[in-house]
């Protein structure tokens, strides 16, 4: 069997976090290749080595001295060294670090040095090869990830080390430089290494014990989820629901490789999987989870006869096009459209796209309602299981929440229900405690 593992910052945040993360990967010699993020917060005052990274490049862009900041830098390394008593210098690197600073070097080179100093201090203390992401993770012209050269390049490095640690995070442009995900990129870096791998599981390691049925901050104590399905995610992510980078989960998806997430403060927790299909759609809950989006404005386009005008949909959509703006949702009805947008996408043009879709489409009326939420309920559950739209609109009424719109999938996984944003919470807790009691 074979093992990818992840380690996000807080499991690498200092030398007792360090000392963890050997336990688990010695108690397992499955686990084979580990990829490393830079070094996360020690406590909720403390500062991620990659916020202080980025404010060097700033002070530096703006020629300031980087010295006081770049110190905290230093110091972060220096400590796990110390505090895990290896005989170990990372003194030349900083120093080409700081080089590269002064010399302007782009902000994903400066951003990705916390990964890379992070996997090249691990690999050393758990005495593995060292693995550089730009050797293996490539990026084509377009700054997207190619798949391709990615998988070529890796299956050959990862067949000449049984073992490897690799810095999440960044890869390499065609023309050599650095290019970095967005934030929290390391676990699409897991990702695309377990695909390379062709493992079996990949474990991502953070600091809570898998995913849970509701946002913990809207409801009290929810409940775990123990097994999800890569469809399931994707509809609750979306959401912000999920404790894993939302790109993260393609490049195993496409491999049929299950994730499993784990804590690396509880390593006995199983966690939660998350596998291409479940076991049985059978779910003592009905639903999975429910997650929610704040910030919502909804534009209702209403024209007599709609249904029949050839190309009126993509004429509203080309408006909001133009503006760079996307959709999150578009319910619609025979003499009906709407378009549902978050709030700071259309913050400042509201009064220009009303406008240009007038011109557009020559509708009855067009009314904008903003400061909407979006809820969304999510389980396979809910295929085989008779009257669940009708406990979530009772549930909802119960509470006193009026329902602004509704949305179902195809699927028959979801259903989507807008709100007024002030109902948020109220919503969210009433759903979860109709269906977990």
């Amino acid at each position: 069997m074979i093992k990818v593992v992840k380690f996000g910052g807080s499991s690498l945040a200092d030398a007792n976090q360090f000392q963890k993360v050997a336990n688990i990967i010695k108690s397992d010699t499955s686990r084979r290749y580990v990829v490393a993020s830079a070094p996360g917060k020690r406590n909720p005052h403390d500062e991620k080595v990659t916020d202080l990274l980025l404010q060097c490049y700033k002070l530096a862009k703006d020629k300031r001295d980087i010295a006081p900041t770049f110190e905290k830098i230093e110091n972060r390394y220096r400590d796990i060294i110390r505090d895990l008593r290896m005989d170990y210098s990372m003194e030349d690197e900083f120093a080409g670090i700081k080089t590269a600073l002064l010399h302007h070097a782009s902000s994903d080179y400066i951003a990705s040095r916390g990964e890379y100093l992070n996997a090249k201090l691990l690999a050393h203390y758990l005495e593995l090869p060292f693995i550089d992401a730009e050797d293996c993770i490539y990026f084509d012209e377009k700054g997207q990830w190619d798949a391709e050269e990615t998988n070529r390049e890796l299956e050959e490095l990862l067949g000449m080390h049984e073992y490897a640690v690799i810095p999440g995070f960044y890869g390499v442009n065609p023309d050599g430089s650095i290019r970095t995900f967005s934030r929290g990129g390391s676990d699409i870096t897991g990702s695309i290494v377990a695909a390379g791998a062709n493992a079996d599981i990949y474990e991502n390691w953070t600091d809570v014990s898998g995913m849970l049925m509701a946002d913990p901050r809207v409801v009290e104590n929810p409940r775990p989820i123990a097994e999800i399905t890569y469809k399931e995610l994707r509809e609750l992510s979306y959401m912000g629901a999920s404790v894993m980078h939302e790109d993260a989960i393609f490049p195993v998806r496409k491999a049929q490789i299950p994730i499993n997430i784990r804590n690396t403060n509880d390593p006995a927790a199983p966690g939660t999987m998350i596998v291409p299909k479940a076991k049985s759609n059978t779910v003592d809950t009905v639903i999975t989870g429910v997650a929610g989006k704040k910030g919502i404005t909804a534009i209702h386009v209403e024209k007599e006869m709609m249904n029949s005008e050839v190309g009126f949909g993509k004429k509203v959509l080309e408006v909001l096009e133009n503006y760079n703006v996307s959709f999150e949702h578009l319910p619609s009805g025979i003499d009906t459209m709407s378009v549902l947008v978050a709030n700071k996408a259309i913050e400042e043009f509201k009064g220009a796209i009303t406008a240009d879709m007038v011109k557009k489409v020559n509708p009855d009326s067009i009314t904008l309602v903003e400061n909407l939420a979006l809820i969304a309920i999510v389980g396979r559950g809910m295929v085989n299981t008779e009257g669940t739209a009708a406990r979530v609109f009772k549930a909802l009424a119960e509470a006193n929440v009026n329902v602004r719109m509704i949305d179902q999938g195809s699927s028959e996984q979801n259903i989507i229900v807008a709100v007024d944003q002030k109902n948020y919470a109220t919503s969210i807790n009433a759903i979860y405690h109709e269906f977990v009691k």
